[in-house]
């Protein structure tokens, strides 16, 4: 496979313990993750395993809702030999006042990694991963552990790695290469949703993703709806040493124009998200019922903002491919307005099925990377039998 021999030419060696941020990672590692990614999918299309662990466990900590993500890592753990358990918070020492540094070393025995998903509090995700990562690297140092276990961000309030890697994944599938991406003009759009305190990560890990493979990345939304400052300034900087570009639109109309891929998604406003965490740590459920009904309005004045069939004929050829990382808020069928109509969701369905079918590879490569000494030599090896 091409995809193996650009492996071979890889430094991996620093690939590094955990995978937090799509940022903090070289090219060269990203591009082996997608690499790695796409031939542990192409092994199991034809039924060949890909199991590398004897024994050991996978542990999920999901402070969030999760479908796609929850059973990815359960499939990609499960798939390399890994048994999967769930930490439910309520039913741990938690709940009696655990602190996460003694949880994190409680969880790491015979652990070989760590998926955490928490996503809803700006300010806080990340944070909380960092922790986690501290704590078992003190007690292994400490030789409390006899390994360190690996560390996914299974979306933070930053980053969602696993799904701009799956949809690297997909878009590369799509177009043919990686670099067939470079000139292709992706519009990272904000869109109308009934719902209220949608986390940014999505939007963020794509713009810092894309922008690092020479698009012309054009992100939209409306007034009130920036992203995390930090964030943006690291796509512009990427955008502009890949050979790419990046701009900044307030109208959906303008954004869609010509663009080869479409990704409307909704999000909230920043200084909501901020004020949330606040009262939610102050456990202030009044005001936070306040302020869902001030963001809910606030959405309502970009009613406008979705994704139509008038929009999707201004795109290149009027045959943008449309991506979304699931659920999406569909106009007539999960809600009465939404992010996307009816006709133009149905027409891309099964593409935004294998765009999320992409996620639980992602997930076993970057495992694979982390844990395995040598993974190109062993991945060979894995191919030739």
């Amino acid at each position: 496979m091409n995809e193996f021999r650009q492996l071979e030419k890889f430094d991996l060696s620093d690939y590094g313990d955990d995978f937090l941020l799509t940022w903090e990672k070289s090219l060269s590692e990203l591009k082996a993750t997608v690499y790695v990614a796409e031939i542990l999918n192409e092994l199991h299309k034809r039924r060949k395993s890909f199991r590398y662990f004897d024994a050991g466990l996978a542990i999920s900590i999901f402070r969030d809702k999760s479908t796609r993500t929850r059973y990815s890592f359960a499939a990609a753990a499960n798939a390399l030999g890994l048994t999967v358990e769930a930490l439910d918070e309520e039913k741990s020492q938690i709940s009696h006042g655990e602190t996460v540094r003694e949880t994190a070393s409680m969880l790491s025995f015979l652990t070989e990694v760590i998926g955490i998903r928490d996503d809803m509090y700006l300010g806080v995700g990340n944070s909380y991963m960092r922790e986690v990562a501290e704590a078992v690297d003190e007690s292994y140092k400490a030789e409390v552990l006899h390994q360190r276990p690996s560390l996914v961000n299974l979306q933070s309030d930053l980053d969602h790695p696993t799904q701009s890697l799956a949809d690297l994944l997909a878009l590369k599938t799509y177009f043919g290469s990686l670099d067939e991406l470079r000139g292709k003009k992706l519009v990272m759009s904000w869109a109308y949703s009934p719902s209220y305190g949608k986390p940014l990560s999505v939007p963020q890990g794509i713009v810092a993703l894309m922008s690092r493979f020479g698009m012309q990345l054009t992100l939209a939304h409306p007034e009130g709806y920036e992203l995390v400052p930090g964030i943006v300034q690291s796509a512009e900087r990427h955008a502009e040493e890949s050979g790419g570009s990046f701009q900044i639109v307030n109208d959906m109309k303008e954004a869609f124009a010509n663009a080869d891929v479409v990704y409307p998604k909704s999000w909230a406003p920043i200084n909501i998200m901020r004020q949330r965490t606040e009262l939610l740590r102050d456990s202030d459920y009044e005001h936070l019922t306040d302020l869902e009904k001030s963001c809910l309005a606030q959405n309502l004045q970009h009613e406008n903002w979705e994704c139509t069939e008038e929009l999707m004929k201004t795109t290149k050829n009027g045959k943008a491919l449309y991506m979304h990382c699931l659920p999406a808020d569909i106009t007539d069928v999960s809600c009465k307005q939404g992010e996307v109509a009816a006709s133009v969701f149905e027409r891309y369905r099964l593409d935004t099925y294998r765009e999320a079918g992409f996620k639980p590879f992602v997930i076993a490569a970057m495992i694979y990377l982390m844990r395995v000494p040598n993974p190109v030599q062993t991945l060979a090896k894995l191919m030739e039998d």
